[in-house]
């Protein structure tokens, strides 16, 4: 007997001998596969009866599954994720162990991409990961491409992640902050409340956004983002939270000074900077600055984009 409903036709709830909360039942072979031979047989899950979940679904037998929530054909699932009622989980979305996906999620839906074809593309999702209400996390655009997500990332309510995003570990992206496709996010970057970051840029690591901040530039490593396009000073709450001693905070400081507030033009700067600062950090600073392709963030006390450039 199989349970599973398709979405194309309506049919009556199945009958369990429980109530049509979030229950422990017992679930025969055919509603999942594990690719395991050991795990085959009968076991125990903990998924609501009105819950859609493709046969050909992996999910692992701790995972917790909310009323009213669809899982496609497509999907795996690891070892203790909880997933909330009403949540989509659909493409070819891999999902590592303890996430928590709450009420309306959409992990893994089709990209917003005018020149999407409709094949099937891939997000892989670490382990770790909190996505609250409505988060919407969009998969690649084409085959052997990748939407990524790291682990230990927070994503609050109504943000966005769109297609092609490399997410990185230890990243706080905050309520109605929008990724366009192909953003980059490095490690313990902050995303504040409605936030716009444009398609193509960079963000680097232990760099905060200011809420309400919009960039199409790169925004540099360790740095605060101010209005448009605009950075303001050094995220010193967050550099002492990530580690970096004393003197490497001096060192990032007078690097900051040097490239964002003499008024000289960055890529002369950077040029400069490479024999005065040795530091690991201030190297990183170095490194992702001359990576950049779509221009660097200036500074707002400049107010001149063509000294930043």
């Amino acid at each position: 007997m199989e349970w599973w409903v398709p979405r194309h036709r309506v049919a009556p709830l199945p009958q369990y001998p429980i109530a049509p909360t979030l229950r422990h039942f017992t679930a025969p072979a055919p509603f999942f596969s594990l690719g395991n031979p050991a795990c085959s047989h009968i076991f125990g899950l903990v998924i609501d009866p009105t819950a859609i979940i493709a046969p050909q679904a992996k999910l692992d037998p701790t995972v917790e599954v909310g009323p009213y929530t669809v899982i496609d054909a497509g999907v795996e699932v690891g070892a203790h994720c909880v997933i909330g009622p009403h949540a989509y989980l659909t493409g070819l979305t891999s999902i590592g162990v303890r996430n928590r996906f709450f009420a309306g999620c959409v992990i893994g839906e089709a990209p917003q991409d005018l020149k999407y074809q409709g094949t099937p593309t891939r997000l892989r999702i670490g382990d770790d990961n909190v996505f609250r209400e409505h988060v919407t996390v969009h998969r690649s655009t084409k085959v052997g491409e990748e939407t990524t997500l790291g682990s230990h990332n927070f994503l609050m309510a109504h943000c966005h992640v769109a297609h092609n995003c490399q997410v990185g570990n230890h990243v706080i992206i905050a309520n109605g902050a929008l990724l366009g496709g192909h953003v980059s996010i490095a490690d313990r970057a902050f995303i504040s409340g409605n936030c716009l970051v444009h398609q193509f840029v960079r963000v680097g690591t232990l760099a905060l956004m200011q809420g309400g901040s919009a960039i199409s530039k790169d925004l540099p490593p360790f740095t605060v983002a101010r209005g448009d396009n605009g950075i303001c000073g050094l995220n010193t709450v967050g550099l002492r939270r990530g580690g970096l001693t004393a003197a490497e905070r001096l060192e990032l400081r007078q690097l900051y000074h040097a490239l964002f507030r003499k008024g000289t033009k960055l890529s002369a700067a950077v040029a400069a900077a490479k024999t005065r600062f040795a530091s690991p950090p201030s190297l990183i600073m170095l490194d992702f600055l001359r990576a950049a392709k779509r221009g660097v963030c200036s500074d707002a006390g400049l107010g001149g984009e063509a000294k930043a450039n």
